[in-house]
C-alpha cells in the first residue's frame, strides 16, 4: 500500500495544483492589419510584360551589369552590416528561448582552517561537500512565451531588412551604372558637337578670308566653339564621380576604378514588367514583411508587460553531499531540498503599469508606420508604372525631334556655303541639335531608370517566406 503524504507534502502539492489550473497566459490579441487594398493599379503595365525573377536585372542583357552586381553582393559592407544584425537577431532569439529552460548549477569545495588561541589548544576543521541545485520559472502568465514571440519577430524582421538591403543594392548598381553609360554617351555627343562647331568655324574663317564672311560672324562661331568646350568640363568630371560612385557599391576604393568600356546605352532595353495586383504587394516586398513583423513584436511585447504584472512563481530543487574531511566524502550527510516560490511587487511606484502603457503606445507608432509603409508603396509602384510609361513614349519621340534636328543642320550648313542663308540659322541648329541628342541620352537613362525602379519598388522578385540568394 502507498504511504500517505504527508501534510506539508499535501500543502505544496494542493498550491502547485491550484496555480496550474488557475493560471492562463495573458495574451494579447493580434492587431488588426490594415488590408483594405485596392482592386487595381491606377497606371497599366507596358504590352508583353512578364513577371519578376529574383535575378531580375539579367533582363537587361548586359553581361558588364551582372558582373557589377555579382561583385556587389560579394563586397557590400551594407550587406555585410545587415547579415550581422541577422546574426545578432537570432542570438537574442536563442537568449530569449533559454529562459523557457530550467537553470542548473553545482559547486563542489573542500578546506581546511586552523585556528589557535592564548590557553586554548589548537584545532583544524576540514570539509568537503558537492551540490547540485535546479531553478525554474513557471511560466503560468505567458510572460516568457511573449518574450520568445517577440524575439522571434524582430528575428524576422532582420531578415526581411537584410532582403530589403539586397534588393536595394542591386537596384543601386544598376542605376549608377546605367548613368555612368548615359554621362559617358553625352559626353561624346558633346566632343562631337564640338567638332561640328569647329568644322563651321572653318568654313567661316575660309569665306571671311574670301571676304564673304563679317568678323561678327567668326566671332560668333569662336564663341559658339568655346561654349562647346566649356559644356565637356561638368561632364568629364560626372563621368569620373559616378564610376567613384559604383566603385562604392562594390566595396572598392574609389580611386583608381573604371567600370570598363561597357556598353552603349542604345544597346540596353529595359524589359516590361508586370505588375501583379495591389493585393499582392503585401507578399511581394520584404520591407514591408518587415514592418508587420515589427508590429507582431509590438503585440508580444504587450502581453509581456502585462504578464509582468502578475506574481511570478518559481520551482527550485537542490541536493548536496557534504563530510568533515578534506578532499574525502567518507562518512557523509546528505541534504535534499525542494521549494515553490511566488513572488510580488507589492509597491514600486507604477513602474509596470507604465511600462505596459509604453509599450501599447509603443504598438500603435508601429501599427501607423506599417500602414503609411503600405500606403507609400502603393504610390511608388503607380509612380514608377507612370514613369516607366511615359519615359518610353518621350524617348520615341525625342528620336523623331534628334532626326530633324540632324536635317535642319545639314540643310543649314549647305545654304551657308552656298550663300542662302545666315551664320545664325547655322548657330540656331547647332544648338536645337546639341540639345536633342543631349536630351534624347538623358530620356533614355530615364527609360532604364524607371524599369529598375520598377522592379525595386515590385520587390525585386521577392517573395514572403523565400531568401533571394
Amino acid at each position: 500500500m502507498m504511504k500517505p503524504m504527508r501534510p506539508p507534502a499535501i500543502r505544496l502539492s494542493a498550491l502547485l495544483a491550484a496555480l496550474l489550473l488557475a493560471g492562463c497566459a495573458v495574451t494579447e490579441p493580434r492587431t488588426a492589419l490594415p488590408t483594405a487594398m485596392p482592386a487595381a493599379w491606377n497606371e497599366t503595365a507596358m504590352p508583353g510584360a512578364a513577371a519578376i525573377a529574383p535575378d531580375w536585372w539579367r533582363s537587361f542583357d548586359s553581361a558588364r551589369l551582372e558582373a557589377l552586381i555579382d561583385e556587389a553582393l560579394q563586397g557590400s559592407g551594407d550587406l555585410r552590416i545587415a547579415a550581422q544584425r541577422v546574426r545578432q537577431a537570432d542570438i537574442a532569439l536563442r537568449m530569449a528561448g533559454a529562459a523557457q529552460l530550467p537553470g542548473v548549477s553545482g559547486s563542489v569545495g573542500t578546506g581546511a582552517s586552523r585556528s589557535e588561541a592564548g590557553g586554548v589548544p589548537a584545532s583544524t576543521r576540514e570539509s568537503s561537500s558537492v551540490s547540485l541545485s535546479v531553478s525554474y520559472e513557471l511560466d503560468l502568465w505567458g510572460r516568457i512565451a511573449a518574450g520568445v514571440q517577440s524575439a522571434q519577430a524582430s528575428f524576422d524582421a532582420s531578415r526581411h531588412d537584410l532582403e530589403t538591403v539586397r534588393i536595394t543594392l542591386t537596384a543601386s548598381v544598376a542605376t549608377t551604372y546605367f548613368q555612368w553609360l548615359a554621362t559617358r554617351e553625352r559626353l561624346a555627343i558633346a566632343r562631337e558637337n564640338l567638332a561640328t562647331a569647329e568644322r563651321v568655324l572653318n568654313i567661316v574663317e575660309a569665306r571671311y578670308r574670301f571676304g564673304v564672311a563679317t568678323p561678327l560672324d567668326v566671332s560668333q562661331q569662336t564663341t559658339t566653339v568655346l561654349q562647346q568646350r566649356t559644356a565637356l568640363i561638368p561632364l568629364e568630371t560626372q563621368v569620373r564621380q559616378t564610376a567613384s560612385a559604383l566603385a562604392l557599391l562594390l566595396g572598392r576604393v574609389p580611386q583608381g576604378f573604371e567600370p570598363g568600356e561597357g556598353e552603349l546605352l542604345t544597346q540596353l532595353t529595359p524589359p516590361a514588367v508586370a505588375p501583379g495586383l495591389p493585393s499582392e504587394l503585401l507578399t511581394r516586398r520584404p520591407d514591408l514583411a518587415a514592418a508587420e513583423a515589427q508590429l507582431a513584436a509590438g503585440d508580444a511585447n504587450v502581453a509581456a508587460a502585462r504578464a509582468a504584472l502578475l506574481p511570478s512563481v518559481s520551482l527550485s530543487a537542490g541536493g548536496g553531499v557534504s563530510s568533515a574531511a578534506l578532499l574525502s566524502l567518507v562518512d557523509s550527510t546528505r541534504t535534499v531540498s525542494i521549494g515553490l516560490s511566488l513572488a510580488q511587487s507589492i509597491f514600486d511606484g507604477g513602474r509596470q503599469r507604465l511600462a505596459v502603457e509604453s509599450s501599447q503606445a509603443q504598438r500603435e507608432i508601429l501599427l501607423e508606420n506599417y500602414a503609411g509603409a503600405v500606403r507609400s508603396a502603393l504610390k511608388e509602384v503607380d509612380d514608377a508604372l507612370g514613369n516607366a510609361d511615359r519615359s518610353t513614349r518621350q524617348e520615341e519621340v525625342q528620336r523623331e525631334v534628334v532626326a530633324q534636328a540632324q536635317r535642319t543642320l545639314s540643310l543649314s550648313e549647305l545654304r551657308y556655303r552656298e550663300g542662302s542663308d545666315t551664320l545664325l540659322t547655322v548657330l540656331d541648329a547647332q544648338r536645337t541639335l546639341f540639345s536633342a541628342q543631349d536630351t534624347l541620352a538623358q530620356l533614355r537613362l530615364a527609360r532604364l531608370t524607371a524599369a529598375v525602379d520598377l522592379f525595386r519598388v515590385l520587390g525585386g522578385g521577392w517573395q514572403a517566406g523565400t531568401a533571394i540568394g
